[in-house]
């Protein structure tokens, strides 16, 4: 057992001894918003939103970007659970803000295993085979972080699933202050109707 895993499983057992009445926690969050966000490990967002188990649909991926997959989230969200507003919310420092799509695909084209960030941006360091598949993949990474916001609100706002009534707020989530900025453009896009 790796030393990962078994403090994974010690946590979780620790966990169940106070899990209490969470079992009879409803399935649409109590208090009906979801959160698309980033999976940076520095944003917990039941902290930085004052969230408990239960109140709410958190929606991560890297970068927290307007992906199909998180719009079908949100969809399900609304449609199925009752979410009644949205947030997206990126944050400053992002590794998205790293790399393009070219540097992603040219890395795995040489090598599947981890690469390394120094001066001169991203190195292969491991050793062959990569993958052709990268191509195919749309990395959605970010050149500026403000215009992803208000790009992603734009897409969800436009998404023929979405319905109008939805208000999707936009805000970046300040890594040195733990502040969440507001970022008007992407609010006002995301205005319910």
């Amino acid at each position: 057992m790796s030393k990962i895993l078994k403090e994974v499983l010690d946590a979780n057992k620790k966990y169940v001894k106070s899990f209490g009445d969470k079992g009879k926690l409803a399935m649409p969050p109590a208090r009906a918003f979801a959160i698309l966000t980033c999976m940076d490990a520095r944003l917990d967002p039941a902290k930085y939103a004052g969230l408990a188990e239960g109140d709410a649909h958190v929606i991560r991926n890297a970068g927290g970007r307007a992906s199909d997959d998180a719009i079908r989230s949100l969809v399900i969200s609304y449609k199925l659970l009752g979410t009644r507003e949205w947030f997206v919310i990126h944050h400053t420092n992002c590794g998205m803000e790293t790399f393009t799509d070219d540097i992603m695909r040219n890395l795995l084209a040489k090598s599947l295993q981890t690469a390394s960030l120094g001066k001169g941006g991203w190195k292969d360091v491991g050793k062959g085979p990569g993958s052709a598949e990268a191509m195919y993949i749309d990395w959605l990474t970010i050149s500026d972080n403000a215009k992803s916001v208000v790009s992603d609100v734009q897409r969800i706002r436009n998404h023929p699933l979405v319905p109008k009534s939805i208000p999707i707020h936009g805000y970046i989530y300040d890594v040195a202050t733990g502040k969440l900025l507001e970022i008007k453009e992407a609010t006002k896009a995301g205005k319910a109707a």
